[in-house]
């Protein structure tokens, strides 16, 4: 299970709808966490690395994730992050 990367383009992130997505705060912290649901979010401030079975992934500000169903990781927010989110 893979988490995708990605720098989006303005029109990409209107097509999406990312404006009306929820809003998530969160201050520096590890945590475990679960995918029961694919998961869509773009990084509006902050930083992140993410530890998956298969390798780490980091991200930060401006960044479109991508999360499959069924992952179990491990969050590790490395500065204050804020995203914008979509469960679909």
């Amino acid at each position: 299970m893979k988490v995708s990367v990605e720098k989006p383009t303005s029109e990409k992130l209107k097509a999406l709808g990312v404006d009306k997505w929820g809003t998530w705060e969160c201050e520096p912290s590890t945590f475990d966490w679960s995918y029961d649901s694919p998961e869509t979010c773009y990084i509006l401030e902050g930083k992140v690395k993410v530890k998956t079975p298969s390798g780490e992934v980091e991200f930060g500000k401006g960044d479109l994730v991508r999360f499959p169903e069924g992952l179990n990781c491990t969050w590790t927010v490395i500065q204050k992050v804020r995203k914008k989110y979509s469960f679909k």
